[in-house]
């Protein structure tokens, strides 16, 4: 029996393949739990055009995520932080201050997808961090600390 996943299956295969399972494995049990629908001939038509339709839009994403990344790795960020007279900073920097100065210079970018290059900053000086845009699309932004 040929049918195709409509979500991921565990060793079977991904989201819109189109695999063979034994007739009982696809009827009494992918079928009935929404998993996966039989493969007709129309099923088959349908299911090449959503996923040619699907493409375009994947690709228009993409090429959205890549001008955004573009413009993000010409950003300079300038942190403000408290510091003490030796140059140590009072707690640390992190995500959800370099957020915040994203949000002013006009990304809205989400703290959960920058990564910071260093474990943990807590000194005035010049920092790198890595802004995932997109699955695979990344930029990288320098920032630099510095004492208010």
């Amino acid at each position: 029996m040929e049918i195709i996943l409509l979500q991921d299956v565990t060793n079977l295969g991904h989201k819109d393949d189109v695999v063979k399972v034994k007739n009982g494995y696809g009827r009494n049990y992918l079928i009935p739990t929404g998993m996966a629908m039989l493969a007709t001939p129309s099923a088959k038509k349908m299911h090449a055009e959503n996923l040619r339709q699907r493409s375009h839009k994947e690709a228009k994403k993409r090429e959205d995520a890549q001008d955004v990344a573009n413009k993000l790795s010409a950003v300079e960020l300038k942190i403000g932080a408290k510091t003490s007279t030796t140059g140590k900073i009072f707690g640390s920097v992190n995500t959800i201050q370099i957020a915040e100065a994203l949000v002013e210079k006009g990304f809205d970018i989400d703290r959960k997808n920058i990564t910071l290059n260093e474990d943990s900053i807590k000194e005035i000086g010049s920092y790198k961090a890595t802004i995932k845009v997109y699955k695979d699309i990344k930029a990288e932004i320098n920032f630099e600390v510095y004492s208010e």
